[in-house]
């Protein structure tokens, strides 16, 4: 037996308590559930700067605007000071997740709860926009572009509006951030640092040098050359034959997570139950995948949550859509499951990749597929003949489901994977 495979089967395990989403299928959760169970792409034209004729990306997954909303914790001044995006939504986000887990905290509670809400990418918008605004006019940057610009800013802004005062922590690990987020605040609350902790991610990377760099480097969707214009909505195409990259995407994700223990004595619903979680560093390139370490952490999730593959009944795959990335971890979970592979669904074919914030509104999204016993589809799908999987194509599908893997894949060898159990 490998040392690694270890079943740790807590008496008090960690829970989900309560966990809010903002993505491109729309504002409202259970608006974007629905949408997401009848295959509606929140993918469209990128609009969030002016294009030129040869700027090389074209579509985006765009955040709905939030400004109308009755939300008072960044007032007009106050915005002034925070201006990119990742502030506002970061903050909706996470105060909608604790009025839904009904955690209140207290000045008893606040040196007990953690922060690891996190970004990828953080403010850099707004370094951006003083750096034109140095070179083209000699105008020096306002006092809030550094700040803006920290990327453990967020998680301090989440401190501020909720008074949380214990352990904090930004967990950056590129795309798989925001799942990465929940394991370090579950090895916080497990190691007696905290009782609760308020965990997820939030990105806006629609920026143009941020864009057109994922054109560049090969990894962003972009038309092949002599093809006629498709609509934006079909872009998006995980694990198909057809795949071309992925679409750059925005939003933001909170998940609220103690133990079983003090949901109980607090008198609080449970949403669901973190039953284990790997990590795992390829050691391998900066971006291309490591097929063993992508693996491991499959089969080491599955382990440590003391089940079989068996056991697991579905699979909320990382699947960005890239040739290399879709293929690797079809391997690896054609590795861990043999002939007795789960459903597979890809929710970026709807809502693009959201950097850091995919993972958590993904781990979302699955947690309210085990609430409903429903998988969304995964849109745009042609079979692969590379691939061997069960995808759930088109329409959604009924599937009881008492555990859910879901992986989470970032640049630079970052692998995280968690398995759910539905209470």
């Amino acid at each position: 037996m490998r040392p690694w495979i270890l079943s740790i089967m807590p008496d008090d395990p960690m829970v989900i308590l309560g966990y809010d989403a903002i993505s491109p299928l729309g504002i409202d959760l259970e608006d974007q559930w629905q949408k997401a169970l009848s295959g509606t792409s929140g993918i469209g034209p990128l609009t969030r700067f002016d294009l030129t004729d040869d700027f090389p990306v074209r579509i985006a997954g765009q955040a709905p605007d939030i400004d109308h909303l009755p939300y008072d914790f960044l007032k007009p001044r106050e915005q002034a000071r925070w201006p990119s995006p990742i502030f506002k939504y970061a903050l909706l986000t996470v105060s909608r997740a604790l009025e839904k887990s009904g955690i209140e905290i207290t000045p008893d509670l606040a040196p007990r709860t953690a922060i690891t809400f996190s970004s990828a990418i953080g403010g850099l918008d707004v370094v951006l926009g003083a750096d034109r605004n140095l070179m083209n006019r000699g105008k020096l940057p306002p006092p809030y572009v550094n700040p803006n610009a920290c990327i453990n800013m967020v998680g301090g802004k989440v401190s501020m509006h909720t008074g949380a005062t214990g352990p904090i922590s930004a967990t950056i690990t590129a795309c798989a951030t925001g799942l990465t987020s929940m394991i370090v605040g579950a090895m916080l609350i497990n190691d007696g640092r905290a009782d609760a902790a308020i965990c997820g991610a939030v990105d806006f990377p629609l920026t143009e040098p941020i864009v057109a760099g994922f054109g560049t480097m090969g990894g962003a969707f972009m038309p092949k050359e002599g093809d006629p214009e498709e609509r934006p909505e079909k872009a998006s195409r995980p694990f198909s034959l057809n795949r071309r990259g992925f679409v750059v995407a925005e939003g933001s994700g909170c998940i609220i997570i103690a133990k079983r223990s003090f949901a109980e004595a607090h008198g609080l619903a449970v949403a669901a139950e973190i039953a284990g979680w790997a990590m795992t560093s390829d050691a391998f390139h900066h971006v291309a995948p490591n097929l063993e370490t992508v693996r491991r952490c499959i089969a080491q999730s599955i382990h440590y949550a003391g089940i079989t593959p068996d056991r697991i009944s579905a699979v909320n795959a990382h699947a960005a859509s890239t040739r290399a990335g879709d293929q690797v971890e079809a391997d690896a979970l054609r590795q861990v499951f043999g002939s007795r592979m789960p459903p597979v669904t890809a929710n970026k074919s709807m809502i693009g990749h959201a950097m850091g914030a995919a993972s958590a509104i993904e781990s979302i999204l699955a947690m309210e597929g085990m609430r409903t016993r429903m998988l969304p589809p995964t849109i745009n799908y042609t079979p692969d003949p590379a691939i061997d999987m069960d995808c759930v194509v088109e329409t959604s599908r009924k599937v009881e489901q008492e555990y859910v893997l879901k992986n989470a894949f970032g640049f630079g060898g970052c692998n995280a994977c968690m398995v759910f159990r539905r209470i």
